[in-house]
């Protein structure tokens, strides 16, 4: 569920140029570059505001560490990126392509793996049920580490 007055998320495969005017925002180079590198990305990682800045310079942009920051911030305040502040390091983005879903974060090496399980959503509503509560809305990160071999 969004926040009053929040935007809708951008569905679809490619985010484009009339998708940053949909939600107000001018099209610039260094806001299409980092939109082109969220989309290709995003679907498999969660980027850092480094991660993204070492990648654009690796291909050449010329885009500084805090311009990277402050589009981000824009892209957040306009619905397209998730920020999440996981325990122990740094603030990651993604794409907002508006399904849910929850997070695991392996502690040894800070990867973090989307994953989908609708028997958990069901156990979340009958807990908030059982207490008299309607569930709004809910973050769910586990914190994991690979089992060792024996």
């Amino acid at each position: 569920m969004m926040a009053a007055g929040a935007k809708s998320p951008i569905n679809g495969e490619h985010m484009e140029t009339h998708d940053l005017r949909k939600v107000g925002l001018k099209v610039t180079h260094p806001r299409m570059r980092i939109l082109e590198l969220l989309e290709q990305k995003s679907n498999h990682h969660h980027l850092s505001a480094e991660d993204i800045y070492r990648q654009l310079l690796d291909h050449g942009d010329e885009i500084g560490l805090a311009t990277v920051y402050r589009v981000l911030t824009q892209f957040e305040a306009a619905g397209l990126v998730l920020k999440h502040n996981f325990e122990g390091g740094q603030a990651v983005y993604e794409l907002d392509r508006g399904g849910h879903h929850d997070h695991m974060v392996d502690v040894d090496t800070g990867h973090v793996i989307e994953f989908e399980s609708e028997e958990i959503e069901a156990l979340q509503r009958q807990i908030a049920a059982k207490h008299g509560y309607e569930l709004e809305e809910h973050s769910l990160v586990l914190y994991v580490r690979k089992k060792r071999s024996r």
